[in-house]
């Protein structure tokens, strides 16, 4: 990521955009464009060695007027405060489109979990709840994993919460493993929505999935679920790109007839990173990884990290390129995005499209609360109908007014977040 980069001047420069075209008053500009709410902090922490080590904290609830804050927590070493504010903004504008009863907020720690003992990342865990005491909840503030966080964190801070307060609250975090109150079908729920809305797309653009290729930047639990639900659908991939933790750098896997999904997961790590000397034994061109985007593909799915299409290579999209599919957080800069704009290709932006986490988040939270679990089928179904609910009123506003789906996506939701503090007397 490019030092000049900012998420959070990304996210509010999108905002700004849609606030001029809905005409906000001063009051409802200045309300929604910076959080509602910051959490800094720091969290001491006994080392494996005995030395003490001290790791930076934030949560951040950006609004909560539709109802809790919801969004992840995220471990990694570059974690800045903008970026965890941008993320706290998308989810506010990614619960709203999707017409959850919930708000938007994130949370991260500066911190390296591949350097860390288990013990150290417990201790990370419970430091950080602790420093947050009433700040989150189930009625309040409801986290859940992210990047480099996953079940056995969440547990963990369930646990000290629970301690904290003397008494069970299963619905205060998601991401749980399954059997302690975690919902069947969170694995597959970003992929599989992401896919829901690709396949409403091809269907509205009157393309069969099976006369398509896609190219993944990203080859973690978003793409793989992704690529999954494609293969289904008779789509097939020829490449996907991904970090490789041995070299610190990105490579590009691809073969003419299209990778096959269970061959690389054989080959690949937790974190997604694919072994480069079995790939090739497997027959796979090893490509640098920032070819994903010039593929001869008909869709390109950026399902890895913000700000990878940039002035610097949106003209390598090949030409018959018809859809992108925001898989990742903030993947297009805005100055991109003018370009995809005028070229016509059509944009599924992150907020709508990658929104299938936090669905099936809110699902599991549904769960926990009333203490009853519904099968992955149940579960799956419902995803796609509120993510093809949601995909539809985005389109039909977009065909209404002659919109760019980012801006409807945008409009649907900052209106309903708009109302909702009005109603409340807050603007």
């Amino acid at each position: 990521m490019s030092e000049a980069f900012n998420a959070f001047e990304m996210v509010q420069k999108q905002f700004d955009a849609i606030a001029d075209k809905l005409d906000l008053n001063e009051a409802a500009r200045d309300f929604l464009r910076n959080p509602l709410r910051e959490y800094h902090f720091l969290i001491p922490v006994k080392m494996d060695d005995g030395s003490t080590k001290v790791f930076k904290g934030f949560r951040i609830q950006h609004n909560d007027a539709l109802g809790p804050a919801k969004g992840g927590v995220r471990f990694h070493p570059l974690e800045t405060v903008d970026l965890v504010r941008a993320l706290a903004m998308w989810m506010t504008w990614k619960t709203s489109v999707v017409d959850l009863p919930l708000g938007g907020g994130y949370g991260g720690v500066i911190c390296d979990p591949h350097h860390l003992s288990m013990r150290e990342q417990e201790m990370i865990c419970r430091g950080w709840v602790r420093q947050l005491g009433d700040n989150i909840g189930p009625l309040r503030d409801i986290p859940a994993p992210d990047i480099m966080t996953y079940s056995q964190h969440m547990l963990w801070i369930l646990d000290e919460y629970e301690t904290m307060h003397g008494r069970k609250y299963p619905g205060m975090i998601t991401g749980k493993p399954v059997g302690m109150g975690g919902s069947l079908g969170r694995t597959e729920s970003t992929g599989y929505g992401l896919m829901f809305t690709v396949r409403e797309a091809l269907r509205e653009m009157g393309i069969r999935p099976d006369t398509t290729t896609a190219s993944f930047q990203g080859f973690g639990n978003v793409a793989q679920h992704a690529i999954k639900l494609y293969n289904q659908l008779g789509g097939k991939v020829v490449s996907v790109s991904c970090w490789d933790q041995k070299t610190h750098s990105a490579n590009a896997f691809t073969k003419p007839d299209g990778i096959n999904l269970d061959e690389l997961l054989k080959i690949s790590d937790r974190f997604g990173s694919i072994d480069i000397e079995k790939a090739m034994d497997l027959g796979y061109e090893i490509l640098p990884g920032d070819k994903w985007i010039e593929m001869e593909c008909d869709i390109l799915i950026p399902a890895a990290l913000e700000n990878q299409i940039t002035m610097e290579n949106v003209d390598k999209i090949h030409p018959r390129v018809k859809i992108i599919a925001e898989g990742a957080n903030g993947p297009t800069s805005p100055e991109a995005d003018e370009v995809i704009k005028k070229r016509n290709i059509f944009m599924l932006p992150d907020f709508l499209c990658n929104a299938g986490g936090v669905t099936c988040s809110y699902f599991e939270q549904v769960q926990s609360n009333m203490n009853y679990y519904w099968s992955k089928d149940e579960v799956l179904s419902k995803l796609d109908v509120k993510l093809t609910t949601a995909y539809h009123k985005v389109s039909e506003l977009a065909r209404k007014k002659k919109l760019y789906m980012r801006d409807a996506a945008y409009m649907i939701a900052i209106d309903k977040v708009v109302r909702a503090s009005k109603e409340r007397g807050w603007i």
